[in-house]
């Protein structure tokens, strides 16, 4: 349902929360490895996640890196999609059909518009500190799998 954007957008934003602080900022080789994505790509999501400090805050030069603020903490997971672009799924259809509504309905619609409200409810209402603060239980993972076996040792 989420594009790869998404997705790595998610991932990143949520290991920096998880290991980065302003004294200590991760550069953009161990977010890329951490959260399995390509360098490149990984550079080009994050480049919109700090456009204006919106999520991820970075500084430059031998000390610089990414981190986020305390109040980008406290933002929905919402502000994550948005920064990317990718929030507009939720608005749309399904099935990808320009014209779905109450009146003209998809054959998914009235199934979806459950699902729709749900998601839109959790993005809403869940913080990226929410996630973290599950992921740091041990709970949940976001971590790349390799890393972790490497970190252990």
């Amino acid at each position: 349902m989420l594009s790869k954007t998404a997705e790595y957008a998610l991932r990143a934003t949520i290991y920096i929360a998880r290991k980065a602080t302003e004294d200590d900022k991760l550069v953009i080789e161990e977010v890329a490895k951490a959260i399995d994505s390509p360098r490149s790509f990984t550079a080009k999501i994050l480049q919109m996640l700090t456009q204006d400090n919106c999520v991820v805050s970075s500084t430059r030069g031998p000390r610089g890196g990414f981190y986020l603020a305390d109040r980008a903490r406290r933002l929905p997971v919402k502000a994550v999609l948005e920064a990317v672009g990718e929030y507009g799924f939720i608005t749309k259809c399904v099935l990808g059909l320009q014209e779905c509504s109450e009146t003209r309905p998809c054959p998914m619609h009235t199934r979806y518009k459950t699902v729709r409200k749900d998601l839109k409810h959790m993005f809403e209402h869940t913080s990226i500190q929410q996630l973290v603060d599950e992921s740091n239980d041990g709970v949940f993972f976001i971590d790349n799998p390799k890393m972790a076996k490497r970190k252990r040792r």
